[in-house]
């Protein structure tokens, strides 16, 4: 008797067109995202493109963002690794209807709307908040590094960036010898050395210049000759503003204004050590990505961005931002303000119950002003490793915040933080692969932080979803 197969026959073709709606399980997260991304106010995408019908066809917005959240969503930000999953990945066949952006369209449509992608974090926490997921009785505060798109060997002091511009000048200037000879090189297009239309065809030129540079004005400059003469110019710009707070410091104490305002006796003299001033900006800065900084980790020095999150019971995040300072210090503050913002732009009005946050967010002014504001802040005021109180904060909120954590349910807690905020860091950055940012300068990598911490709600609310159903 003859062995019994299912047929597997390659070369049959089909009799009716296939249908999308089978090719994927009612569960899977493809249907979800499109089901999501349809209830999420687009408009600021479709805004930058023409409603009179002219022009070449492009893909509809509403599909491209799709596409992005699922990709981000099961770790995939490569403009070109995108585009090989809409040939070969069925979901991503589903998303994009049988339609196969190229990686060029992907990656230009990412910095066409670097803005609005950053807020569909706001719409994906309106889904959530809608389906009752976001809770603030407590919140907790916290902030990772992620390296950027840069490496720390391409930090360079303010005479290496003028030496490169100098060389990097000199191979112009012989590349267009070469080209030109003995022209000039700005010679007008021969289409343009005749009256006729010229003063259209300038007036044109210029009105395109003039909105490229409106919209590359918070970008990194592609060119590195360009990273270049940025660099140098923060770097001056930095120095100057130094030389200028130190005059004014010292005249301060000339005219005998202490630094809190109050006055002492003219003339009197403190002993105050002179601020070395250089001749020349002596600061660093990196030439790929000049807006990322070298930032100090548990496991060394990485060339990166401090990505901060505020996250609330149930591991939704609440807020998400950047920050490029190593310190936390700064950040408490801005962040529970900024959640708060982002909840009542979702409809949520009710005020975190109590923020928690490790040693690094210590502030006094912070702690108190959010207390002031009916925020209670519990803040640890010492490193794990710290035993004793330091001399230096004895007294006040210090000894408050060592009372309540020296309790068994100040412990318990403050313990509660390490559980909210940190397996956030953990799925975005192990689970997905989302340990570098992928674009450069302090909006791109805003943006897209924005967009993983979304992606990350949305795949809570998923899976919120399926156990319900």
């Amino acid at each position: 008797m003859a062995q019994n197969f299912i047929a597997c026959d390659r070369e049959q073709e089909l009799l009716l067109p296939p249908s999308l709606g089978e090719w994927l399980p009612e569960e899977h997260l493809a249907w979800f995202v499109l089901d999501a991304v349809a209830e999420m106010d687009l408009t600021a995408f479709y805004a930058s493109y023409r409603d009179d019908g002219w022009g070449r066809a492009a893909h509809d917005p509403a599909m491209m963002v799709a596409l992005f959240v699922y990709a981000y969503a099961i770790g995939v930000r490569s403009s070109r690794a995108i585009e090989r999953r809409c040939h070969d990945d069925v979901a991503f066949r589903v998303i994009t209807a049988n339609r196969a952006p190229d990686h060029a369209t992907i990656a230009r449509f990412r910095v066409r709307h670097e803005a609005a992608i950053a807020e569909l974090f706001g719409e994906v926490l309106g889904l959530c908040a809608r389906s009752g997921l976001v809770r603030v009785g407590v919140v907790a505060v916290d902030g990772t590094k992620i390296a950027a798109a840069a490496t720390h060997h391409a930090t360079r002091s303010y005479e290496q960036i003028a030496q490169e511009i100098l060389e990097e000048a000199a191979r112009i200037d012989a590349a267009e010898d070469e080209l030109f000879g003995e022209d000039r090189g700005d010679e007008l297009p021969e289409g343009l050395r005749t009256s006729g239309d010229r003063r259209q065809v300038l007036r044109e030129a210029k009105q395109a210049l003039d909105a490229e540079r409106a919209a590359q004005a918070k970008k990194i400059p592609r060119d590195r000759g360009e990273r270049l003469v940025e660099c140098q110019r923060r770097l001056r710009q930095d120095w100057e503003l130094e030389r200028h707070v130190v005059a004014e410091h010292a005249a301060w104490h000339a005219a005998g204004i202490a630094s809190d305002g109050s006055r002492r006796m003219v003339g009197a003299r403190h002993n105050i050590k002179p601020y070395p001033l250089t001749p020349e900006p002596a600061g660093k800065i990196n030439v790929t990505d000049p807006d990322s900084r070298n930032l100090k980790t548990t496991r060394g020095w990485v060339q990166g961005y401090n990505a901060q999150a505020v996250v609330g019971e149930g591991q939704i995040v609440l807020a998400a931002e950047i920050s490029v300072e190593s310190l936390d210090t700064a950040n408490l503050q801005p962040m529970v303000q900024t959640a708060i913002r982002e909840l009542e732009a979702v409809g949520v009005t009710d005020t975190p119950g109590v923020v928690l946050a490790d040693a690094g967010y210590w502030k006094n002014d912070a702690i108190e002003t959010l207390a002031s504001e009916g925020i209670p802040t519990l803040v640890a005021p010492d490193a794990d490793r710290r035993k004793e109180p330091r001399p230096g904060r004895r007294g006040g909120r210090y000894d408050f915040a060592r009372r309540i954590l020296a309790t068994d349910w100040g412990k318990e807690l403050y313990l509660r933080r390490q559980g909210i905020v940190e397996p956030v860091f953990g799925q975005v950055k192990s689970n997905r692969g989302a340990d570098r940012f992928l674009r450069r300068g302090r909006s791109a990598v805003r943006s897209e932080w924005r967009l993983l911490t979304a992606t990350h709600n949305l795949l809570k609310l998923h899976s919120h979803q399926l156990a319900a159903g």
